[in-house]
């Protein structure tokens, strides 16, 4: 088992520091509330945010690039990128407005570094560097998969240790948080991810096509569809059956759906980019072998903490996040206790 690759701090860390950061401590004054300002600009949507130190967003911004990556059929990084650069410093400005916090008042600047579009990430650091050298302001790097698992404490009091599942577009990884920089990696994709397989899977489909799903992503487009299909018609094996790990696995199965949309093209006598008959069987049996493929995995993972002892025995917590795209809110959500 390996730790987590880079062993940045988090938005917590700047949060423990209870005895650096005060209004004129000689004056006698209380102590100020420590406001950090975070960025977002890991993938195709550029967010900021100012929080206090319980965690409350003051003022936060957000502009998606979803219509235009829906048209292009998915997203290509340069295109990304320059939208980052157009519209970074207006998302900034209106954070910082609406929480009505001048950039003298912040404690630090908080920005994700890794993992994610190296073109788009590089737009969110670039502005960020300029920006706390302007205001002379500390910087705190964030691993994006890192800040995804902590989320759910600025919710719920959920105490280290605890089993985290982590599901994106582009990411997919169980790992165990013992700290608030301190990860145990369990497992993760060995070649893509569940979102990205998915968003493939309804490209192939030409999901765009379908009335329904012109102005949903694909990994949208096949949720819909999946309500109302039935996810036993076509019996996908589930990946890594008889690897005996906590590694995920998405290109075998989604190698196994593109093989039926082949045959089941030829079977109707239509072309590739003609939308199938059955394309809700075929949503929804790929959406129940990815989920399969999670669960199985996620259960081996609590054996493995079981087995040797990583989580407290009496209260066990499993903690799931993902992406906004994936979740309505892009946060963490506690499942409850499953061992």
């Amino acid at each position: 088992m390996t730790m987590f690759p880079a062993k940045v701090k988090c938005l917590h860390r700047l949060l423990q520091l209870k005895h650096t950061l005060w209004c004129s401590p000689s004056l006698g004054k209380a102590p100020c509330s420590r406001l950090v300002l975070g960025i977002e600009t890991s993938c195709d949507d550029t967010g900021a945010a100012v929080l206090d130190e319980t965690g409350e967003i003051l003022g936060e911004s957000l502009h998606s690039q979803k219509d235009v990556h829906l048209r292009t059929g998915g997203i290509i990084p340069t295109v990304a990128q320059q939208l980052h650069r157009e519209h970074i410093e207006r998302v900034v400005q209106e954070a910082l407005e609406r929480s009505d916090v001048d950039p003298s008042r912040l404690s630090a600047v908080a920005t994700t570094v890794k993992p994610g579009l190296a073109l788009s990430l590089g737009i969110g650091l670039e502005f960020s560097q300029k920006f706390v050298r302007q205001h002379n302001k500390p910087f705190i790097p964030i691993h994006h998969m890192e800040a995804h698992a902590l989320t759910v404490r600025l919710l719920q009091p959920v105490a280290f240790p605890f089993l985290v599942l982590l599901v994106s577009g582009g990411h997919s990884l169980l790992a165990v948080a013992r700290g608030v920089d301190d990860f145990l990696l369990l497992g993760h994709a060995l070649d893509e991810a569940p979102g990205d397989a998915l968003d493939k899977v309804a490209r192939r489909l030409s999901l765009i096509k379908h009335p329904q799903c012109s102005t949903l992503s694909g990994g949208q487009a096949i949720e819909l569809l999946a309500e109302d299909g039935d996810r036993t018609r076509f019996p996908f094996r589930t990946p890594m059956g008889q690897t005996y790990d906590c590694c995920f696995s998405f290109a075998g199965l989604r190698n196994q759906v593109n093989m039926t949309i082949m045959k089941k093209e030829a079977e109707e006598g239509i072309e590739q980019g003609t939308l199938l008959s059955c394309v809700n069987d075929i949503a929804a049996s790929a959406q129940h072998t990815v989920a399969s493929h999670l669960a199985k995995r996620t259960h081996r993972a609590i054996l493995f903490c079981k087995a040797n002892g990583l989580l407290p025995s009496n209260s066990p917590t499993v903690e799931r996040g993902g992406t906004p795209e994936r979740r309505e809110r892009d946060t963490s959500s506690r499942c409850g206790c499953l061992l």
